[in-house]
This record gives structure tokens, sequence and C-alpha cells, in this order.
């Protein structure tokens, strides 16, 4: 089943709370965390992370733009995400991040740059719960789908399915209704939306509407039908 990840990059700041009951039926929110290093960009930390999971039930999806992620991802499992996603180009010891990640409780994942290739990260996939393809340059929201990373989302989806793992496949920058289809017949399964979201008159039935594309897109896939 498709999930749908509404980003808070994408939500008024002053109003998280509200923010969050505005998408409802969300299956995560999606916290995007960047520290003006390892992207150009500075958003939020612990404290709102802490803050926002008290006044949710919509688990958390907390994305770390950082660098030093092995020192810092182990707090924001603390701080109440239910996963925490790491980039490979700024991690030390991938392996042991995402174990550690696990064993606080949380799924772990790992994202990838639109220049990093899936591929010399084969033997990790079964350390990890979600891989995270970008689809724009980390860093800023709004940016245009990249429809050069279609092949890499296959690839990642046959390299999964290849180990006979469980991971689900996260997409995330440029997700609208004129992109979604396209992630999910090559392989996505879950997927981060801010403006298709925040923007539209209704967050909640946007959730909806993006989620009931994907499911159809996805299911005369060819990945889909071998599951």
């Amino acid at each position: 089943m498709a999930q749908i990840n509404p980003s808070i990059l994408s939500a008024d700041f002053a109003r998280l709370a509200q923010e969050a009951e505005a998408v409802r039926g969300a299956d995560w929110l999606h916290v995007d965390v960047m520290d003006n290093h390892f992207v150009p960009n500075l958003t939020l930390g612990v404290p709102i992370v802490e803050s926002l999971a008290r006044a949710t039930d919509i688990p958390l999806d907390c994305h770390l733009m950082i660098e030093q992620p092995d020192r810092w991802a182990p707090q924001y499992v603390e701080a109440g995400a239910g996963s925490v996603t790491f980039h490979v180009e700024a991690a030390a010891a991938p392996v042991r991040l995402a174990r550690e990640i696990r064993a606080k409780g949380a799924r772990a994942s790992m994202a990838l740059k639109p220049a990093t290739p899936i591929e010399p990260y084969e033997d990790l996939l079964p350390e990890l719960d979600m891989v995270l393809i970008m689809t724009v340059e980390p860093g800023f929201g709004g940016q245009a789908f990249l429809d050069i990373m279609l092949p890499k989302i296959r690839r990642t989806r046959e390299l999964i399915d290849k180990h006979g793992l469980s991971l689900w496949l996260q997409v995330d920058g440029g997700v609208a209704p004129s992109t979604i289809e396209r992630c999910a017949e090559a392989g996505a399964d879950v997927f981060v939306a801010g403006s298709a979201v925040y923007g539209a008159d209704d967050p909640a039935e946007a959730v909806r509407a993006l989620r009931a594309q994907a499911e159809t897109a996805a299911a005369g896939a060819p990945w889909a039908c071998k599951h």
C-alpha cells in the first residue's frame, strides 16, 4: 500500500500542531532537519521534534540533512521520531548507525542525493528499513522533480527484490499529482509531498488523492506484480 508523508517544510511553522491535524489520515509526517552545512539551509532541530511528537499521534519521519548524523541521529529517536533517515554521504559508519537507530526503537533509513548511486550500498540494504531516493537536490522545498532519477528508483527496487527484503522505498522532491504515478510505476511506495499537500485547499483530501493515484499506478507496474 502506498504511504503519503506530508512534509512540514511546506507547512506554517507558527502553527505546526494545527498543520499536523490538517493532514489527518497521512501515514507519517516528514520532518526535514537541515544544518546549513550539509545543505545550504537551516530548519529545525531536536526541541521542535520533541514538541511535535507531543502534539500529534501521526508518527514522525525525520530526514536528517546534516553533518555528523552518527552523533545526532540517535537523539531524534529519543525525541520521538519513529523513523530516522541519515544521508549515506555524511555518515561515517552507516551500518553501525542504522543498528543504533533500530536498537533505540525507530526505523532506520538511508538517503541518497541525486548523484549518489545505489549500487555501492547493496550490501547495506539488509540493515535498513527504508531507502530514500532524493528526486531533487536536498536543501529546499518547492523544487522541480528530476525525471532522471526514475531509472535509479527502478534499480533500487530491483535490488530490494533481488534480496527478498521488505524495505520501503521512499522518494522526496517534486512529488505531486503530475509526478507521483511515474514514481510508483518505477518502484517507490512511500512518497514525501510538501507543497502538493500543504498548498492544497484541503490538505487531508490531497493526501487521499495522492495515495489513490500512487496505488492505481503501482497496481499495474511490473515490480508490484511480483509481490
